[in-house]
């Protein structure tokens, strides 16, 4: 029986364009040997159905036997679903076939691009439409006929997981439900979506549970990305279903072992070998397709995936296939002069657009000139193997001539890039921060009213909406969403979404500005980054160790306050409730492969998925950042800042501000020291010349090798810096190797860092303060007026600056502590 008090579950098709079974031991599973690969599951020897085969049964047989099933109903309620009955299989009996599939298949209705059966209800019958919804959703749990996804998809059903549960009869399916509604991280809608995308699966492909198979399963998923049709409809929602589906029937041992936890890990790409490299493009001579095949195994050995791939497309497709193009009749590595220089020259412009040019096209001929000089060398150690390839290497060194000049002129415009960006920064990061702050307060202003009800914030009126969706979320949902309407503007406002979306846009820019690590690294931040250090004096120094990227040596960076805040906030919000953080995978887009589940910091659930934050997805919210700037500061018109520039910045700054050089690369995670070099960006000339004096001095010191292992006299003078920052009010943020500037005017530097706990301090100051200002008014001391007004405005700033850090709450990073010894 249809319940309007349920839950309402909207199949409507959005279309977008194409961009354990009974008697089982333990352990056992009906599907060994599986291939997950997508594919319906076959028909069953006996077929699905509850109520015997109804598939030739005629309409007064069916109007009797749903009488029958739903005989506690209302009187009014079944003639209704029997009206509608009527109606529909009137309909369908007027059409050709013997069976009511055959009809239902000539109907239209099971076409891809399939109406409802709406279309039949007549105008002038009051609940025609309902009717005819009711009566569909029960000859598919009837298993009267069998809907393609596309025509099951194209009704709106109220409710249609739990009636067809009941209608199977199948302890199994019960079970499964059982399961869902106990999930602990889910809420009603996340599990509504799970038991919809089973029985849809189950209707859709004509058979029970207990046939339901892992590739059935993605089957389904794939399709629905194909009609873009996923639970809740939506141009936004045309993406993969059953992930929760997935997550559950692993998770009860319904899917034999070996399976992948979650559907992503089957539908992202993951790596292929060198032989499905090569045999992307399309090479014509076998031998050569063996040679390279046989080049890129050796030179996998000691590369990364990324680079392998990357190394294939350049040889096979940018370099082999093209001369394959020039010249078909090519059987070997021997160029001539003519077709080298055709493909030398094609090689300059984009292959599917000749009007673009490529940039840093050398890097191929490199390659190219890798290739060859490689095939040499190897030919002398293996001569049966390679010697067979060697040939003169086409390419000349005076076809690399102003490679260099290239290069400089390139490091010449991202310096400039960075200087640019610079002065920039600030604005950055007080937008981020204020938006944050001010969705975080509008969050919270939402949450305390009703439905409806209007509130005011900062000035500006808001109202929460009270829509169908609302009302549903605040009866389903323990911690309803938010969204409200601005009467400034008129925008309705999905807070909960946009403050989550604003924090992580906040944290992105923080972590970023203050470690300079690399994108790929941030996505790495787990909950065993976060470290402690004890010096001899007592002091505890947080730090945060960063996985190795490009290179492979870890690298541990002392957490500065703002960097240690950041970090602490993330933490908090990931541990709410007093949960640990959860451990998920993560998906490396470059190397394509699974992590090990993880507590990664940057992580997000969306629906019911968790995943870690993708690198992509971080330079799409600076992009998006930057857009929203630029509509009312016309310095971001057409400026972006990426998660690189924020590198470049951080080493610019540490470098510039006094750091010695070498330090600073060991923070980047750099080998060598001319890469940190290349790094920053120099602002004045008085800069760059004590820079090089800085360097000059260091060579003639460590004639050997510039780039050396910190010593312990190194090391000592980097603490000693921290312990001489220590001042009355807090802490001095000089930078290192630095003297005091201002004359220990301390209360006018903005390099304190006022303590909290030195408020009462700061009080007397301003007292005393006040009370000078006072005197010099009455005896008429002007400049002493002026001076002590610029001096209250400063204490006041600082007084501010630490009530607002004495209002963060602690955070407990959970690191792990010593345990204690044992007698």
């Amino acid at each position: 029986m249809v319940n309007r008090t349920t839950v309402e579950i909207y199949t409507a098709r959005n279309r977008r364009p194409r961009p354990r079974q009974s008697g089982r031991e333990a352990g056992q599973t009906r599907f060994p040997g599986a291939v997950l690969k997508a594919a319906p599951a076959p028909r069953p020897e006996h077929p699905p159905a509850p109520f015997g085969d109804l598939t030739s049964a005629s309409v007064d047989d069916l109007c009797a036997l749903v009488a029958e099933i739903f005989n506690g109903e209302a009187k009014s309620v079944g003639e209704k679903r029997r009206r509608g009955i009527r109606r529909l299989f009137g309909h369908l009996a007027a059409l050709p076939g013997e069976t009511w599939q055959e009809r239902w298949e000539a109907s239209g209705f099971n076409d891809e691009n399939a109406l409802s059966v709406t279309v039949l209800a007549r105008p002038e019958v009051r609940y025609d439409s309902s009717n005819l919804i009711s009566a569909l959703k029960t000859a598919f749990s009837l298993r009267v006929f069998q809907p393609s996804l596309s025509g099951f998809r194209a009704n709106k059903f109220l409710d249609y997981p739990e009636p067809f549960r009941r209608l199977q009869r199948d302890p199994q399916l019960d079970e499964l439900f059982s399961a869902i509604d106990s999930h602990p991280e889910w809420n009603p809608v996340n599990r509504l979506r799970a038991k919809f995308d089973i029985v849809c699966t189950l209707t859709t492909q004509g058979i029970a549970l207990v046939d339901l198979t892992p590739s059935a399963l993605l089957h389904y998923a794939t399709e629905v990305r194909r009609l873009g049709v996923n639970h809740g409809g939506g141009s936004s929602n045309a993406g993969f279903g059953g992930l929760a589906a997935w997550e559950v029937l692993h998770s009860t041992g319904h899917f034999p072992e070996g399976t992948p936890p979650t559907l992503r890990m089957i539908i992202y790409n993951g790596q292929k070998t060198v032989e499905e490299l090569v045999d992307s493009y399309p090479v014509k001579n076998a031998g050569v397709r063996q040679l390279l095949i046989d080049y890129l195994t050796r030179r996998r050995a000691d590369t990364d995936y990324s680079t392998l791939r990357a190394l294939a497309r350049n040889l096979v497709s940018l370099f082999w296939v093209s001369i394959e193009k020039i010249n078909p009749s090519q059987e070997d590595l021997v160029l001539s002069p003519l077709v080298y220089e055709q493909w030398r020259t094609d090689l300059q412009y984009w292959t599917n657009d000749k009007t673009r040019v490529r940039k840093h096209f050398e890097t191929i001929l490199l390659a190219v000139r890798a290739f060859y000089v490689d095939l040499h060398s190897w030919a002398i150690a293996e001569p049966e193997r390679w010697a067979q390839w060697v040939a003169p290497c086409p390419v000349l060194p005076r076809d690399l001539k102003g490679f260099g000049a290239r290069q400089r002129e390139n490091n010449r415009k991202i310096a400039d890039r960075t200087r640019v960006r610079q002065p920039l920064l600030p604005v950055l990061v007080q937008h981020v921060e204020s938006r944050h702050e001010h969705l975080t307060a509008l969050l919270e202003a939402g949450r305390g009213v009703p439905l409806g009800e209007t509130f005011t914030l900062n000035g500006c009126r808001f109202s929460r909406t009270d829509s169908r969706a609302d009302r549903r979320q605040a009866r389903l949902l323990q911690d309803p969403g938010v969204r409200v309407v601005d009467h400034g503007t008129g925008e309705t406002i999905d807070v909960s979404s946009a403050e989550d979306t604003s924090f992580w846009e906040w944290a992105i820019v923080e972590l970023l500005r203050h470690s300079g690590i690399r994108v790929e690294e941030l996505t790495e931040l787990s909950h065993f980054s976060v470290r402690q250090y004890q010096r001899p004096n007592g002091e505890v120094i947080a730090l945060l160790v960063v996985a190795p990227s490009k290179s492979d040596r870890e690298r541990v960076i002392p957490m500065s306050a703002e960097l240690f805040h950041v970090v602490a906030q993330v933490i908090r919000r990931q541990t709410r409730g007093g949960k640990p953080i959860p451990l998920v995978s993560r998906y490396d887009p470059h190397e394509k492969t699974w992590s090990e589940p993880m507590p990664f910091l940057l992580q997000r659930k969306i629906g019911t998925v968790r995943g870690v934050l993708a690198a992509g997805t971080a330079l799409k919210m600076l992009r998006r950042t930057c857009k929203r700037i630029a509509e009312t500061n016309d310095a971001f018109d057409g400026m972006t800042f990426t998660p690189h520039d924020f590198r470049r910045l951080f080493a610019t700054e540490v470098v510039n501000g006094g750091l010695p050089i070498h330090i600073g690369a060991a923070l980047l995670g750099h080998v060598n020291l001319q890469t940190t070099q290349g790094y920053v960006a120099v602002f004045a000339e008085d800069v760059v010349t004590s820079y090089q004096e800085f360097l000059n001095r260091r060579r003639a010191q460590r004639p050997g090798d510039e780039y050396v292992d910190v010593t312990p006299k190194e090391w000592a003078e980097f603490e000693e810096h921290f312990d001489r920052r220590k001042v009355e009010l807090g802490n001095c943020a000089r930078p290192y190797g630095s003297s005091c500037q201002h004359e220990h005017a301390c209360i006018r530097c903005p390099m304190l860092q006022v303590n909290p706990k030195m408020l009462p301090r700061l009080a007397e100051i301003e007292r005393d303060l006040l009370l000078r200002r006072k005197r010099a008014e009455e005896e008429q001391w002007l400049g002493e007026i002026e001076g002590i007004e610029m001096t209250l405005t400063f204490v006041r700033t600082k007084q501010a600056d630490a009530v607002r850090l004495a209002q963060r709450q602690p955070v407990d990073l959970g690191i792990p502590a010593p345990r204690p010894r044992t007698n």
